[in-house]
């Protein structure tokens, strides 16, 4: 279960929070399969502060032998206790710390993989409505604060709680009076503790929040720059930082102030139960109920609870902080996991769909999906619509059949809906209305050819990842040989430059490597697509990034990857559609025409309209 998701100031809505409970829930689930691991370094870590709880009662026995003018051989005995105490203890301690930090990393590393997994299937269409500063202050500010807290806090945690614990069953084992006169100081501390639960946990979630809509604001200044200078918004957006700067500073201002309340508290606390039991003590070695050396091992022991109980106490910071975090992690993989709603049931908001669209999630170019065999494909769109949010409607009831093997062109102004069309085609977006059946749906089985996706989708935003080439084309078929990828370069007429590279296919590409400049990386998309070898193919101007230079030469790679197989194109140059087998043109969201490009280019209609603009565009002369 989860939180209600926040909203920025802007009204990006923002990922979900789960509750507490569904928190705690998701940390039993995260530490079930190494709860052998915990018991033993619990274990382990109950003996290490049993033994050292000796120390105490040593040190009050060679105080009493002090106090009696006994001869200086009685000390030997307590002094070689002490020193053995402390090596074994040192031991113990040792080995159930490291115990509990195996644990911790290993809980923190299922964290992270379940967390990169579930957030790769997010749908698209919420992360736009969240925004990208959202998902990148969980990646990086809350990870970091949950890493932070299981290496250092949570082995702290543990011996403290420990220590405590025992310490005080100490107590009452000397005389239970000293054990009642140091509860005297619980009740500040417990004061103290719900005094700060009580405004740190609002504050820290706040404080998340704040901080990543202050990223929000600075990657879409950054990623915006040419924009913002063409349309002299640079005050505005300037402020705008600012203001969420200041914001987020602010709630840093009153984290801070709470930590110094909380430390007073805990120093007035201190002072109480330390005062009580030397108060006792001196009353009961005057009545001579307990010794000198007994009095002294008390205020030791509540002495030595003062590390235990501060840490305990001050690690809520870290533990309140990291709970923050944690349940926003928790957040973004529980709405991975909620299945999309049938049709006519109520969705995530509670309100019944009008319709569903059927096709699963698409794996993009270089992320294969398991397809079940079948020698063709088809897609059938139906009544689709879409809109991103309340008054932002972008498509109106479109139906689109693909026959097996046809290629079909989507054209239309910008803001037309193509894009949208495209993916909610791939399966990567779900629509608000309608249905689509196809490969991506499972009513249609994909093609031939076993551990191949369903369906490919193709951008622009072409990402090259860190590694090897062949390490990257490998991301579509895990399995392919050396062979198979220069078969698909050479598909998608890359092999020549990447045969030129320095290491062939070893040479090592992306951030750090060996750059590749737009067309080049579109290519290698390419090529992952026909390694993939999808039953249906989605380009949404894939083409687009490569200029005009190069644009007749990736038209070219990608004609060669769609040969075989069911092919929707975002067409960003008409030639494009004039090479597909038919032309649907979309006009405000409605498809207003389909059919060949000569039929069409012949009519006169919209898209007869945009022929005669492109072509004239391409035959006036440049300046």
């Amino acid at each position: 279960m989860t939180t209600p998701p926040h909203t920025a100031d802007e009204g990006a809505e923002l990922l979900p929070v789960a509750t507490a409970a569904r928190t705690r829930a998701a940390l039993r689930t995260l530490v079930r399969p190494d709860r052998g691991l915990a018991l033993t370094g619990i274990g382990v870590l109950v003996a290490a502060t049993v033994i050292g709880l000796l120390v105490q009662p040593l040190l009050g026995r060679i105080v009493d032998v002090v106090a009696d003018g006994r001869p200086a051989g009685d000390l030997t005995l307590p002094v070689v206790l002490l020193i053995a105490v402390a090596a074994v203890q040192g031991v113990t301690t040792t080995l159930g710390l490291t115990r509990v930090a195996r644990l911790g990393e290993t809980v923190l590393a299922r964290l992270r993989e379940q967390f990169v997994e579930r957030a790769l299937n997010l749908p698209a269409d919420r992360l736009e409505r969240a925004g990208s500063g959202d998902l990148t202050a969980r990646v990086t500010g809350d990870v970091a604060r949950v890493t932070e807290a299981v290496r250092s806090a949570l082995p702290e945690m543990a011996r403290s709680v420990l220590a405590i614990g025992l310490t005080l069953g100490a107590l009452a084992l000397l005389d239970v009076r000293f054990l009642l006169a140091a509860l005297l100081a619980v009740p500040v501390q417990l004061l103290t503790a719900r005094w700060y639960v009580r405004r740190a946990v609002t504050l820290y979630a706040d404080q998340r929040v704040a901080n990543g809509a202050q990223q929000q604001q600075l990657l879409e200044t950054i990623g915006g720059a040419v924009t913002v200078r063409g349309h002299r918004l640079e005050e505005r957006h300037t402020e705008r930082g600012a203001d969420r700067s200041r914001k987020a500073v602010d709630l840093t201002m009153r984290s801070v102030n709470l930590v110094l309340g909380f430390y007073g508290r805990l120093h007035i606390a201190e002072y109480i139960g330390l005062a009580a039991v030397l108060i006792a003590g001196f009353w009961l070695v005057r009545d001579g109920a307990v010794s000198i050396g007994t009095a002294t091992a008390a205020a030791l022991y509540f002495h030595s609870l003062f590390g235990p109980v501060n840490a305990a106490l001050v690690l809520l910071d870290d533990a309140q902080s990291a709970a923050a975090g944690l349940a926003r992690l928790v957040g973004v993989t529980d709405l991975a996991e909620q299945p999309e709603p049938k049709p006519g049931e109520p969705g995530p908001a509670g309100k019944p769909e009008a319709g569903k669209a059927t096709p699963g999630k698409a794996a993009p170019a270089s992320v294969p999906r398991q397809r079940v065999a079948s020698p063709e494909a088809a897609v059938s769109v139906h009544a689709v619509s879409h809109a991103y949010g309340p008054g932002r409607p972008v498509l109106h009831e479109v139906s689109l059949t693909l026959a097996p093997g046809e290629h079909v062109a989507l054209v239309g102004a910008s803001g037309a809906g193509k894009s949208t069309l495209a993916r909610i085609v791939a399966g990567v977006q779900q629509p608000t209305a309608g249905t689509v059946t196809g490969p991506t749906a499972g009513t249609v089985t994909a093609p031939a050819g076993p551990g191949g996706p369903s369906v490919v989708l193709v951008t622009q935003e072409v990402h090259v990842f860190t590694g090897t080439l062949a390490d990257d084309l490998r991301l579509a078929r895990p399995d392919a040989t050396d062979d198979d990828l220069r078969a698909a370069l050479a598909t998608v007429d890359a092999l020549d430059w990447a045969a030129a590279l320095p290491d062939g296919l070893a040479t090592v590409v992306g951030e750090g490597g060996h750059r590749l400049d737009a067309a080049r990386a579109q290519q290698l998309a390419l090529a992952r697509l026909v390694l993939a070898d999808p039953a249906l193919a989605v380009l949404d101007e894939a083409t687009a990034e490569a200029g005009s230079a190069g644009a007749r030469a990736l038209e070219r790679s990608a004609g060669a990857a769609l040969t075989g197989r069911t092919a929707l194109v975002v067409a960003h140059r008409l030639t494009q559609a004039v090479a597909a087998d038919r032309v649907v043109v979309l006009e405000a969201g409605r498809v207003v025409e389909s059919g060949p490009h000569e039929m069409l280019r012949d009519a006169d209609g919209p898209y007869a309209a945009l022929w005669r603009a492109w072509s004239g565009s391409r035959a006036a002369p440049h300046p």
